[in-house]
């Protein structure tokens, strides 16, 4: 057995546990605007600020006017990704056409087609760790990284064997070109706001 088909497994045997989790969880009086997620088997609580919000808000407009309105994206919906215990809520997750919910009603991390994360000072490590190595665990094909606070955004392209080859860096303002990708846009960040 490989490292990726481990760690694929891995992700499936924790299903259950992390079923159980986010069942407590959301009987937790947790503070409206906090987003709540699994990473490595740790919980972490983060409140959504409007600089956060506006972002996935420009992502997820983005993704609407390419694909109209019946695209499956979301935002802040649980996927469970390779790895321990990754029950995560993306800040965007586009999802391919013919995706379809699992006998327990939730998404499957091989329909992903585009994750986009905006960075949270407190769990920033996260997004640039252990959720980017699980999405290229995952084989995700595209995945953004928007930094509010460095006013940058990282594109992750071409997963293989657990890594991305392919890494873009480029300042808010510069148009990001997704043409080639499944996402099949280009994504303007000219009004990204900073932090």
């Amino acid at each position: 057995m490989t490292v990726l088909e481990d760690r694929i497994e891995m992700a499936d045997a924790n299903t259950k546990r992390l079923d159980e989790w986010f069942q407590r969880l959301e009987r937790m009086p947790v503070p409206e605007g906090f987003r709540v997620e699994i990473v490595g088997g740790t919980v972490h609580m983060t409140p959504q600020r409007d600089t956060h919000w506006e972002i996935i808000r420009r992502i997820v407009r983005s993704v609407e006017d390419r694909f109209g309105m019946d695209v499956k994206v979301f935002s802040d919906v649980r996927i469970d990704f390779p790895g321990r215990e990754n029950g995560f809520c993306p800040d965007v997750a586009k999802l391919s056409d013919s995706a379809e919910k699992d006998d327990e009603g939730r998404w499957h991390y091989k329909n992903v087609e585009f994750i986009a994360e905006v960075i949270s000072q407190s769990t920033g490590s996260n997004d640039y760790g252990p959720k980017k190595t699980a999405y290229a665990l995952a084989e995700v094909p595209v995945y953004l990284i928007a930094d509010p606070y460095q006013g940058r955004c990282h594109l992750f392209t071409q997963p293989k064997d657990g890594e991305y080859v392919s890494e873009l860096s480029v300042a808010f303002g510069v148009d990001i070109d997704l043409t080639t990708t499944p996402v099949g846009l280009t994504l303007k960040t000219d009004e990204f706001p900073r932090d």
